[in-house]
């Protein structure tokens, strides 16, 4: 039947992307490596943390230990201590707000209701972040089975304990892979494909007419990048939290490499918009034929400048150190050109006023994108 032949592919599928996933762990250094790792460790640890409680502790508290030991993994030790922290302290307020309503006015449906309630009130606070639902969790364990017992309730913080310590001795034991290397070339690869893609808009002045299809296809490369500048700035910013409290030492500089390599992402996206805003009109320039009204010596000046504006993000982009005098020298000769070409313009007599209005709209682009690899300079992570 068709429907079992969709779904037989569908399954074959994702069996060989999940593969391929495992292939690329093994091939080297990134993503897909530092989830396998997380996980193995997660069933590690929640195998110690639940044969230790079970050994130690009553079977009616043994799960809470696992359980908190995959709260205390997370894909930074960092954000495995904030969350286990946060964990233990919503694990407390519920058994101790349990232990409270118990003692003064029983096990009953509405005092049920009533920690409940509370609970959930407590939750909305924002120390408890993404934990805040444990309150209510823990008071009813704490509550229904445990019946709001002072003995319980300290052997569920045993449970809790014993996992939160099986969790972070993973984090310990195998700490999670710094990529400050990989987050670098990540923002040059970025720059490159930026820079690719003004070469590629320079040539439409040199006299290479690509259709309007073209065109439409490089509109819809500038938002896969925009998308590729927002995975790319989650990475930094993982990676940054990655190095607080991290157990091993790090580079010394990758505190300011990360930090430059995050501004790089800002500059790059803010300079995206320039450069969709300057598709667009050479998209509206091509299929209105106004392209060929511009004049010869303004289409070769504008190939120049989008050129120099195409080195400029090599420099920037690029993971080594850069010759900050050479950089300003690039675009200061950039801006010469520009302001050259912008009174040429003016001066001209000869273009139609649409032509005209097509050069200010082309020009005004190409400034601001100047501007902003020039107002971005210091923050790249090569400055």
């Amino acid at each position: 039947m068709p429907g079992r032949g969709k779904v037989r592919d569908r399954l074959w599928a994702a069996v060989t992307g999940r593969i391929e996933y495992v292939r690329r762990a093994a091939r080297g250094p990134g993503s897909e490596r530092d989830d396998l790792t997380l996980v193995a460790k997660s069933v590690v640890a929640a195998m110690a943390a639940w044969v230790i409680a079970r050994y130690l502790l009553p079977p009616t508290v043994s799960t809470f230990a696992p359980f908190t030991a995959l709260v205390a993994l997370q894909a930074t030790v960092y954000r495995s201590v904030r969350d286990c922290i946060q964990y233990l302290v919503a694990m407390a307020a519920g058994a101790a707000l349990a232990a409270c309503l118990a003692a003064a006015a029983g096990i009953h449906g509405w005092t049920f209701g009533l920690l409940t309630l509370i609970a959930l009130c407590l939750g909305r606070i924002e120390r408890f972040g993404q934990q805040g639902t444990q309150v209510a969790i823990i008071g009813f364990f704490a509550f229904s089975s445990g019946q709001g017992r002072i003995d319980y309730i300290g052997h569920l913080a045993a449970s809790v304990t014993v996992g939160a310590l099986c969790g972070l001795s993973a984090h310990l034991v195998l700490a999670p892979a710094r990529h400050v290397h990989h987050r670098q070339q990540a923002v040059a690869d970025l720059y490159a494909a930026m820079s690719r893609r003004l070469d590629d808009l320079a040539e439409i002045f040199e006299g290479n007419d690509p259709d309007t299809g073209c065109i439409r296809h490089w509109r819809r490369d500038w938002r896969k990048l925009a998308a590729e500048c927002e995975r790319i700035q989650n990475a930094i910013d993982t990676e940054i939290e990655n190095s607080r409290l991290h157990p091993r030492p790090g580079i010394t500089s990758a505190d300011t490499a990360l930090s430059r390599a995050r501004g790089a992402v800002t500059v790059a996206e803010r300079a995206m918009d320039h450069l969709r805003s300057l598709t667009r009109t050479l998209d509206y320039a091509l299929d209105s034929g106004e392209i060929q009204n511009l004049p010869a010596s303004f289409r070769t000046a504008s190939s120049s400048l989008l050129r120099r504006a195409a080195t400029t993000m090599q420099e920037i982009g690029q993971p080594s150190p850069t010759d900050s005098g050479h950089l300003d020298g690039l675009i200061d000769d950039a801006t010469a050109e520009l302001n050259r070409v912008e009174q040429q313009e003016r001066a001209a007599a000869e273009a139609t006023p649409t032509a005209h209005t097509l050069q200010g709209t082309l020009l005004t682009d190409i400034g601001r994108l100047l501007a902003e690899l020039r107002s971005g300079k210091a923050l790249t992570p090569t400055s």
